[in-house]
């Protein structure tokens, strides 16, 4: 299933994550792509404010991995965008993190190459012209969009 939409606030890129949140099956992966400054950390937030999660949520691009737990479950929040390649990601325990039930949202998901699970829900944004509203093209796989009927 793909959702296309343009969003023109942080209000409306939250509720379009709030829609791919119950989606997601304990332990499911959101792959978010785009440019930098495009607002991945932005649709990251409204995961989180999902899960009712208190604690400020941050571009985890030099610490790699922030893990946040909220009464709505746990999620993990992953920037690649300073590793290589796959190794370098299987060095930071990129399987444990998969397997702990938490939600895992992982920014420049393309340097995991073939460890991103086939099943993970795509996001891709862009800004647009006007420099304030973004595209955002959710692609889920049958099989999450199956897991809630």
């Amino acid at each position: 299933m793909t959702t296309d939409q343009t969003v023109h606030s942080l209000a409306e890129t939250w509720r379009l994550a709030a829609g791919v949140t119950s989606l997601l099956p304990r332990g499911g992966v959101v792959a978010l792509s785009g440019d930098l400054g495009v607002g991945k950390t932005a649709f990251v937030q409204g995961i989180a404010h999902t899960l009712g999660i208190a604690r400020p949520v941050t571009s985890p691009t030099f610490t790699l991995v922030g893990d946040y737990t909220g009464p709505g479950g746990r999620l993990v929040h992953m920037d690649l965008y300073r590793l290589t390649g796959p190794d370098d990601l299987l060095a930071i325990g990129f399987p444990d993190y998969l397997e702990s039930g938490a939600i895992v949202a992982i920014e420049w998901p393309e340097r995991a190459g073939d460890l991103l699970p086939p099943d993970a829900v795509q996001v891709a944004l862009t800004v647009l012209p006007d420099r304030t509203s973004r595209r955002i093209i959710i692609r889920t796989p049958a099989s999450t969009a199956n897991n809630q009927e």
